[in-house]
């Protein structure tokens, strides 16, 4: 006779139950694993990017005054000459952290990419044309590190009848 009150038709449904407990655990604490490990490396490449972007512009400043060392003679253009190497080097880092510049003018402005800091009211290029990139973009493969500065296109808008009229009046106004 069994002293306990459980019959043998419950034991096992008992411990299916722990296991199925059991494994949905392991499952849920590997897939926790998965997504900090994930989460910290996705934390690593921002604060390399981040790092990154706080070089931009001393790089841009590298490329601005070895443009102006191209017309420099003797000593200057050997000075000129290792900077160039140095800038090769901070590229190379660049481009070894998947950062990457982007040309803008003459494409279609993009507010992901780009930063109007200028608009021109022209008919002479299509609607939201860059026209002049003041600034270089970076990218990185996913993300603009900065965005270009550019100067954009814009059509003139056609002035409404009572516009017209006031302008006209305000013409005629002023001739008198």
């Amino acid at each position: 006779m069994n002293e306990t009150n459980e019959t043998p038709s419950q034991e096992p449904v008992d411990n299916i139950d722990w296991k199925d407990k059991y494994l949905r655990t392991l499952a849920e604490m590997e897939n926790m694993r998965k997504r900090l490990q994930k989460e910290r490396q996705e934390m690593t490449r921002f604060g390399i990017e981040n790092a990154i972007g706080e070089f931009l512009p001393a790089i841009d400043n590298f490329e601005n005054a070895l443009r102006f060392a191209e017309n420099a003679e003797g000593e200057v253009k050997n000075w000129a000459m290792g900077f160039e190497m140095i800038l090769s080097q901070f590229k190379e880092v660049l481009h070894n952290h998947g950062v990457v510049a982007f040309h803008s003018k003459g494409i279609p402005f993009d507010a992901e990419l780009h930063e109007a800091v200028e608009i021109i009211e022209t008919t002479d290029h299509p609607d939201g044309t860059i026209l002049h990139e003041f600034t270089k973009g970076y990218k990185s493969h996913h993300r603009t590190l900065r965005a270009a500065r550019v100067k954009v296109a814009k059509h003139p808008q056609k002035k409404t009848a009572e516009e017209a009229a006031r302008s006209e009046q305000e013409l005629t106004i002023e001739g008198n």
